[in-house]
């Protein structure tokens, strides 16, 4: 997984902070380079006359009366001590700077050293070439631990507020992003009351225009599909209905043809009634909370009930009691598990399982229907789903094509998923996934 997020909104933050990172470093380096080091020079060098003032007039080695020394510390405070007075007196736990050494060095006409004590106040010592093993005792009572601490804090606080700041113009740049993405979803799902307002940058306005038309014309297209194959429908109905009644005038010798037709008639009505459901848009808005369990134990009682049990066929049916209800079209339901058990019966010989249960992460329960059939091709597990197809030759070529392709449909708009594995020692799972929680 890379470092850099995938979202927009994820990338503007980090696009804001990285850019407030980088104007932080080049501050930083600028203030050191600018203000700061020629700040701390100048120090150095009026700490320089200072010292330069103690020992004016003796280049060569002296000895530094008490008097002076006493003298010199009441007026400003800088003391002169001896190597060991010097540790006694904190130089011990003092730093080295070689940087302010050779300045000192330059101004001091020789090699001098450079300490620094981080106390409070800060202690500056000097060791001058004209007094070797004598240190000079500075304290700086300008520099406290209180300035730094609130340096420190209001270079804290400016970061936080500026990626912060950021993060709310993100935020507010995104959620135009964000509705548009929610909408997109909806329409994918066959939802096209979603109307996104058109708010935000001028780019981001045109966009939700065009989204919102492409949206409007998608949803007249498909209600002019719904029209259409109404009428095609209603349209073979009726001469289907009229062969349907000649059939019954038909004579007694003529049995085996009668059945013949009526038996196409009911494949054609079967036909057209699955035309009709794969168009057919089930409104969220009339979703309840259902027992999964009694619905799936109506339906295999209803297949039981068409004469499956006297040709020899069995359906078994495993029920898990703790499921809890879930929010679902009831129609459209029990469409999908008549055609699951429906495929299931025409594409194998042998008994049927059926059976409910939760999700490995229990935020779904499923239904799952079993079959010792034929299976399908791995290659083709994702391609039947697809509407009028019908998987390889293994599995038969009856119906329309259409069973599974509703069955996707439906449970996708319930935020569900259908999943197909073919089975050790040959058969097929059929397996629908759907939300515990109420879809948006």
């Amino acid at each position: 997984m890379g470092i850099f997020p995938r979202s927009a909104f994820g990338q503007t933050v980090f696009l804001v902070g990285a850019l407030l990172l980088i104007n932080q470093i080049v501050s930083y380096v600028a203030v050191s380079f600018y203000v700061v080091k020629p700040t701390i020079e100048q120090v150095n060098i009026m700490l320089a006359k200072q010292v330069k003032t103690v020992f004016i007039g003796r280049d060569d080695g002296i000895e530094v009366s008490e008097e002076v020394s006493k003298k010199f510390f009441e007026v400003t405070g800088i003391e002169i001590l001896t190597q060991r007075e010097a540790y006694i007196n904190g130089l011990g736990q003092a730093r080295e700077y070689s940087m302010l050494s050779n300045i000192m060095s330059e101004q001091l006409k020789g090699s001098a050293r450079v300490r620094i004590s981080q106390t409070n106040p800060l202690v500056y010592w000097i060791e001058p070439p004209q007094a070797p093993g004598y240190w000079v005792k500075v304290p700086l009572s300008g520099f406290t631990e209180a300035n730094i601490e609130f340096l420190t804090f209001y270079l804290t606080s400016i970061g936080f507020l500026s990626v912060l700041g950021g993060w709310l113009f993100a935020r507010h740049l995104n959620r135009p992003l964000k509705a548009l993405q929610e909408a997109a979803t909806k329409v994918s799902k066959g939802d096209f009351s979603t109307v996104v307002n058109e708010e935000g940058a001028t780019e981001m306005v045109e966009v939700t225009k065009a989204f919102n038309q492409m949206s409007r014309s998608i949803a007249a297209l498909e209600q002019d599909r719904r029209l259409l194959m109404a009428g095609v429908s209603h349209d073979l109905r009726t001469p289907l209905t009229r062969i349907r009644l000649a059939t019954e005038m038909m004579s007694d010798d003529e049995d085996y043809l009668r059945e013949g037709i009526i038996h196409d008639i009911e494949d054609m009505n079967a036909i057209i009634d699955q035309f009709i459901e794969y168009l057919r848009h089930h409104d969220k808005g009339d979703y309840q909370p259902e027992d999964l369990n009694a619905l799936v134990s109506e339906v295999v009682h209803a297949e039981q009930q068409h004469g499956r049990q006297q040709e020899g066929r069995e359906i078994t049916c495993e029920l898990n009691p703790s499921l809890p209800n879930v929010p679902m079209s009831n129609v459209a339901i029990k469409r999908v598990l008549t055609n699951m058990i429906e495929n299931a019966l025409r594409y194998s010989d042998d008994a049927i399982a059926v059976s409910t249960h939760y999700c490995l992460r229990k935020t779904h329960v499923c239904v799952s229907v079993k079959d010792r059939g034929p299976g399908i091709p791995e290659s083709e597990l994702e391609k039947v789903f697809a509407p009028f197809t019908q998987g390889d030759q293994a599995r038969g070529s009856e119906g329309s094509g259409l069973g599974l392709a509703i069955i996707k449909r439906i449970v996708t708009m319930h935020n569900g998923r259908v999943e197909l594995k073919n089975r050790e020692h040959g058969g097929l799972c059929a397996t629908i996934f759907l939300p515990i929680k109420h879809p948006q």
